[in-house]
């Protein structure tokens, strides 16, 4: 007997972006590692690569995030010119 079942059943009013196939799915179609979502709704779904992106950049810019100090360098020592 299998511990996961392959095929998942859509649920209506739930909407994924594929990434495999690059388009908007109702209910989850494919595989979970190749969509985004659920999103309210099919035009959010159709924005999930950029919605992705803007939340990427948020992160890569926010002081609370990353590991490097505030003066911008690596180990808050000033890299070597060539």
């Amino acid at each position: 007997m299998a511990l996961f079942k392959r095929n998942q059943v859509g649920k209506p009013g739930e909407w994924y972006y594929c990434l495999k196939h690059q388009k908007v799915e109702e209910g989850p179609e494919c595989p979970a590692k190749d969509r985004l979502g659920p999103y309210a709704t099919r035009e959010e779904a159709g924005r999930a690569l950029d919605t992705a992106r803007e939340r990427n950049e948020e992160w890569q810019n926010d002081p609370r995030w990353h590991d490097r100090p505030a003066d911008g360098t690596v180990d808050g020592t000033a890299a070597e010119e060539d």
